[in-house]
């Protein structure tokens, strides 16, 4: 057996190598372009979207699809909804429903030569990149509640009747407490009398 003081170096030794081949590993993914890394963010973004399982890996042909649409890629020209899923259907695996990031640069650059025929391929995978780096998906917005006749009919306190009526006031407003409990008038006057403190009033006139 090798003394603790030779284990020990092993160890040491190959957990530098461990430590210097992931080392190695990072920085090659240092040198990825910015505009890769931007890319594969919205690439990431897309892939998870509306689907609380997926991993960002991988993208199925919906989400293509509405990368697609969301990034302007397709005009209804150069590029429609059918030729993004016929490329979509060229760059997969067979035996797959979905396409990895590499699948999805590849798929971006049959689309590239459609829509830029008069640029270079390097050229028009550039201008395709800047479509849809640091894009994410659009979220559609409330759908906005269709006024009802009958509701309107039911809210509108003008046409309230009985004790609902009194429950307002003329300018729609509720009166709270007051327009639901009962409150005695004790000022001796009818209910309904509008010339309430009239007398007083010719009273205190000078004669």
């Amino acid at each position: 057996m090798q003394p603790p003081s030779e284990q020990s170096r092993d160890r040491a030794s190959k957990r530098l190598s461990s430590e210097s081949n992931g080392n190695s590993e990072g920085g090659i993914g240092a040198s990825t372009p910015v505009e890769m890394t931007a890319l594969e963010e919205s690439f990431r973004r897309f892939a998870i979207h509306g689907d609380t399982r997926a991993t960002g890996k991988e993208m199925h042909g919906k989400n293509w699809s509405k990368l697609c649409k969301d990034c302007n890629v397709i005009d209804g020209k150069s590029i429609t909804l059918t030729d993004v899923d016929i490329v979509f259907t060229k760059v997969k695996k067979k035996s797959c429903r979905n396409i990895t990031f590499d699948e999805f640069k590849a798929a971006l650059g049959e689309l590239a030569k459609k829509k830029y025929k008069e640029k270079t391929a390097e050229e028009a995978d550039a201008e395709v990149f800047k479509l849809i780096e640091g894009k994410a998906p659009i979220i559609s917005g409330v759908t906005r509640a269709v006024a009802s006749p009958t509701v309107s009919r039911l809210t509108d306190t003008t046409k309230f009747t009985g004790s609902h009526k009194e429950r307002f006031d003329n300018s729609g407003r509720g009166k709270g407490k007051a327009g639901r409990v009962d409150v005695v008038d004790t000022s001796g006057y009818v209910s309904g009398y509008k010339h309430a403190g009239s007398y007083e009033k010719k009273l205190s006139k000078p004669m």
